[in-house]
């Protein structure tokens, strides 16, 4: 599960052990609610997590809006110790659990003032955005990318999940990458440029009616284009595939 730190059940539920720590799992979305207010000011917010699944929006507020769960025990060691901190632009969220055997889990909730461009590092967890107009970047080393309803231009990727683009969507560029996992975008409004790539993962691309310029390659899958084409195009959708099948189809 996204957010947590494990080792394997055998250590915590064989023997001895099993009278000292039990087996239960950590489940952020039970724990209380903490808040905080950062005071910003600036053009772009850089999000810096860790371990943690991440939910941000975008709202007419001033300052950065923090709520967080967290959940989890530890064995022979620390934790769930949990900080939070914004200092020049970035916002840095951590959830520590050192110990010998632990379960951690942990969720951060992020309202961004409107208009701000967004950048997401999370090295382990989801990552769901929704709402922005701004420019937003995500990159998640061990986690799902889901965006929804933007208009801004979309940097995303995952090393490890899936990435998924829908619900209304307006961007004009995205572009999209996963080493490990699908990408699945849907847009609302004709884009200038999207550019998809998976190194093992198939893609799917929906777009609304358009004439497109497109360069849809598979190393090990099939490649469907069902959109009308022209080269030259200013509409410009590049889809690549090293394992998986492509996918470029109308949205409506």
């Amino acid at each position: 599960m996204v957010g947590r730190r494990r080792v394997p059940a055998l250590l915590l539920c064989g023997g001895v052990l099993l009278g000292v720590v039990g087996c239960g799992s950590a489940e952020a979305g039970g724990a209380p609610v903490e808040e905080r207010s950062f005071a910003f000011s600036g053009d772009t917010l850089v999000v810096d997590a860790d371990d943690s699944e991440l939910e941000l929006v975008p709202a007419d507020i001033k300052d950065v809006r923090v709520s967080r769960q967290v959940d989890g025990w530890v064995f022979m060691g620390d934790g769930p110790e949990a900080s939070w901190a914004l200092k020049d632009g970035r916002l840095t969220l951590r959830v520590d659990c050192d110990a010998v055997a632990s379960d951690c889990d942990s969720v951060h909730r992020i309202q961004v003032p409107r208009g701000v461009a967004v950048t997401v590092e999370d090295d382990n967890g989801k990552v769901t955005a929704e709402g922005f107009d701004a420019d937003l970047t995500v990159r998640a080393g061990n986690g799902d990318v889901v965006v929804r309803g933007s208009a801004g231009k979309l940097d995303l990727g995952s090393d490890n999940g899936d990435v998924l683009v829908e619900g209304g969507t307006t961007s004009g560029q995205v572009t999209a990458r996963s080493d490990n996992g699908a990408l699945r975008i849907t847009l609302s409004a004709v884009p200038a440029r999207v550019e998809a790539a998976s190194d093992n993962g198939e893609i799917d691309i929906a777009l609304p009616d358009a004439t497109y310029d497109v360069d849809g390659r598979s190393d090990n899958g099939d490649v469907r284009v069902d959109v009308p084409t022209l080269k030259g195009s200013g509409h410009v959708v590049t889809a690549r595939s090293d394992n998986g099948e492509v996918v470029v189809r109308s949205a409506n």
